[in-house]
């Protein structure tokens, strides 16, 4: 006899376990942390239009630019761990922000003539590379962690797209001598590549010894 209201109730309250994920899915990606990765996306154009191989005054706004966009990334992350804010989405995007800020101001300084071709195409690559291999690793059930090698090689290119974006000489104040610093940027950016390189072959032997099963616990 109450067969009836029992199913309308039911259909009732169905849509429910849906607007909970949409919201659960806004919490995630409306935060402070995860703002300021996003925003820092948004830094990529300016940066882009700014270079200017004739122009030192216009270079230097660049780098200034591109050093603001590489410290938000440092500051997103204080403040997801302070506040306990480390997301999924965060853990993807924060990397992501950090290779299309690197690659795309890269790719344009190839196109203005003050960086090789190949440096980019070797770099780019190698990124590609460790990406599908976590992929693959993770499809496997095994976590390909970032090394200190890979860390190190962000820093240094980080470090040598500032100085390329600066571009030209100037004088050093603590010393007087003249710096070149498209020279030395492009220094850091070798540095970054050797490391870049090694530890692309450290996360293969790791993510090989994983699944042999004779990596260390």
């Amino acid at each position: 006899m109450n067969a009836t209201p029992d199913v309308d109730t039911g259909s009732s309250e169905s849509p429910a376990p849906s607007v909970s994920r949409l919201e659960a899915f806004k919490k995630e990606i409306l935060n402070l942390p995860n703002l300021i990765t996003i925003g820092r996306l948004f830094l990529i154009p300016p940066v882009i239009v700014l270079i200017d191989p004739t122009d030192p005054i216009l270079n230097f706004f660049a780098c200034m630019l591109f050093a603001a966009a590489s410290a938000l990334d440092i500051l997103d992350g204080y403040l997801a761990r302070r506040q306990g804010l480390v997301t999924v989405f965060g853990k993807f995007m924060d990397p992501l922000a950090d290779k299309l800020m690197a690659m795309s101001v890269m790719v344009y300084l190839v196109y203005v003539g003050l960086m090789p071709p190949w440096l980019v195409v070797v770099m780019l690559g190698r990124d590609f590379y460790i990406q599908g291999l976590r992929t693959v690793a993770a499809s496997m059930g095994v976590i390909i962690a970032a090394g200190e090698g890979g860390k190190l090689k962000t820093v240094f290119q980080l470090v040598g797209i500032r100085c390329v974006l600066v571009r030209y000489r100037y004088i050093w104040p603590l010393t007087g001598e003249f710096v070149d610093f498209h020279f030395m940027g492009m220094f850091f950016l070798y540095v970054a590549l050797v490391l870049s390189i090694g530890s692309a072959i450290t996360y293969t032997r790791s993510f090989a010894a994983d699944l042999a099963g004779t990596r260390a616990s």
